[in-house]
């Protein structure tokens, strides 16, 4: 005679209370996975060169056209872009000041794909400066980088000194991003570039240069800017193109040639 199979399934043997908690724990850990894998993708769509965009003033959103093939027409800019012409004695220009090629850059110095494109941007000059002009104009991004617009205002009390350049590139090379970068360096680089400390410590305390910050914002978000970095490639004939995000030196390099040909 064939004994008879007395095993039981794990819920005949529970309770009802013991079952419930058993589905809710189990619902739990399924949304939680589910969730992981949302917030991966996003991570992973943001990780090609995307900031974190304005959304009525300073709530961040995420802008997913920055930095990929299939971007929205003009990478999500404007159809007609308006952007302040280059002040050859305000602007802070890099290259041939006189070049007929420009690239307007819109960043934020606690930005990690920021510090990226400045990278990209140095390439670039190196090779193309007799060719194209870089404009360097402040938009901080107060909502995610509480020490963005500090640095911005010691940008321009270095510039002021004539060092505008050399402590940009000091304090993309130095910080973290994220705010990673400790402020009490500040007066430091300004010592180690020459200038005169107690004119820079006076100027950034003061927010001398506030204004001035506050201008090149409203211009980027007039030109569409919605994030960083952002920039603006104007051709000879006032061609305007947004590169809306760290794009690699080869995409920026393939945009630049279309002129020089």
């Amino acid at each position: 005679m064939e004994e008879q199979n007395t095993q039981k399934s794990i819920f005949e043997v529970m309770n009802p209370q013991q079952t419930f908690i058993f589905g809710l724990v189990g619902g739990v850990m399924l949304l939680c996975t589910v969730g992981f894998f949302i917030l991966l993708g996003i991570f992973l769509k943001g990780g090609n060169g995307v900031g974190l965009a304005y959304n009525n003033g300073n709530n961040p959103v995420v802008n997913n056209n920055a930095g990929v093939d299939n971007a929205a027409p003009n990478n999500g800019a404007p159809a007609n872009i308006v952007i302040k012409d280059v002040d050859l004695k305000n602007d802070h220009i890099r290259g041939n000041k006189d070049s007929k090629i420009t690239i307007v850059e819109f960043s934020d110095t606690e930005c990690p794909f920021c510090k990226r494109f400045h990278e990209t941007m140095l390439q670039i000059i190196d090779k193309y400066g007799k060719d194209i002009r870089w404009v360097y104009r402040n938009m901080p991004l107060d909502g995610l980088h509480q020490k963005a617009r500090n640095e911005a205002l010691a940008l321009e009390c270095a510039g002021a000194q004539g060092k505008f350049w050399e402590f940009t590139d000091m304090v993309y090379d130095k910080t973290t991003s994220n705010d990673g970068l400790d402020q009490t360096l500040l007066p430091v680089f300004a010592k180690n570039l020459g200038l005169n400390v107690s004119k820079f410590n006076t100027c950034l305390e003061t927010k001398q240069f506030a204004s001035v910050v506050q201008a090149h914002e409203a211009d980027g978000q007039a030109a569409g800017g919605q994030g960083t970095p952002y920039s603006i490639l104007i051709g000879p004939n006032g061609e305007k193109t947004a590169i809306n995000g760290a794009y690699p030196y080869e995409q920026v390099e393939q945009m630049i040639q279309q002129y020089l040909k």
